[in-house]
């Protein structure tokens, strides 16, 4: 059968993101989550109805059957997320009179707080990388430090080039999020493990790169979950440690010393305030159980 008019103008909204720059793994997702909008209403030999023909009632029965699925609401509030985003560029264009997912509402966000090390924990962890004797200890000695260092996000990380450092002044050039670029700065330890680094680091098949795998190409968001995971189960640290572990840490960390929220949210790269405000609630939970071990009268 030849494409629908949904799927047409599905493929023309994920070619509008692909002109935007927006990030592949974001084009990704939604072109899961779209491509299984299209089957739900795809009966065997059926097309999918046109996109002026859904209604809210049709948009909301497609939701039950992803909650009846099991999925979590953070699934499917990204799953959502993708419809609005495909009507919104649809209404733009003049395909549909107006964003109809805007009218469905989306299941709340549990209010979960991520687990966060110390930082006895995280300096334990980090200071134990060049004791295991790892073939590559340099680099993933770097690595570690810039994670907690920085904050950065696995993708910002493995993203960075060569040209993205700045040694003498001690900052790196960040690509987060929507393809935003910022400038973080990185302490002592961090530049003593680039350096170290950088000294044993042999050309490879990407020359811009700065993290190669052992291959000599760009290391992968997948490689440096990889190497997190190993070196906490070798250190005798908790293997569900992450990436994104050393971010939460961070901040964290960062915040309990008496940073400011704003400029911890330039740091990460936040693009809302509330967003890096829930570290404040993780601080004030860590406060209560302080008070609620120590204070005779708690």
């Amino acid at each position: 059968m030849p494409p629908s008019e949904l799927e047409t103008e599905i493929g023309r909204f994920i070619g509008e993101l692909r002109r935007r720059n927006v990030s592949p793994h974001t084009i990704e997702a939604y072109s899961g989550d779209l491509r299984q909008f299209v089957q739900y209403f795809s009966p065997p030999d059926t097309a999918p109805p046109a996109p002026r023909a859904f209604d809210a009632w049709m948009i909301r029965e497609w939701l039950g059957d992803l909650y009846h699925q099991g999925l979590h609401p953070n699934t499917m509030r990204r799953k959502m997320a993708a419809l609005r985003a495909l009507f919104r560029f649809l209404a733009r264009e003049g395909v549909v009179p107006h964003n109809t997912a805007r009218l469905v509402r989306v299941p709340k966000a549990p209010k979960t707080l991520p687990a966060v090390m110390t930082a006895e924990q995280t300096n334990a962890l980090i200071d134990a990388v060049p004791g295991l004797e790892r073939p590559h200890a340099a680099r993933d000695l770097a690595i570690f430090e810039l994670l907690y260092g920085c904050g950065l996000r696995v993708s910002e990380l493995v993203g960075l080039n060569l040209e993205d450092i700045d040694g003498g002044e001690r900052w790196l050039r960040v690509r987060g999020k929507g393809r935003k670029q910022r400038q973080v700065p990185f302490g002592t330890k961090a530049a003593a493990a680039l350096e170290r680094y950088l000294s044993e680091r042999k050309p490879g098949a990407d020359p811009k790169a700065l993290f190669l795998n052992h291959r000599g190409g760009r290391l992968t968001q997948r490689g440096v979950r990889g190497i997190v995971k190993l070196y906490a189960i070798l250190a005798g640290s908790d293997p569900s440690v992450h990436p994104h572990s050393f971010r939460h840490a961070f901040a964290t960390h960062l915040l309990a010393d008496g940073a400011d929220l704003r400029a911890i949210q330039e740091l990460l790269g936040h693009a809302s305030l509330s967003t890096t405000q829930r570290y404040t609630q993780l601080s004030l939970t860590e406060l209560m159980k302080v008070y609620d071990n120590t204070h005779p009268r708690a």
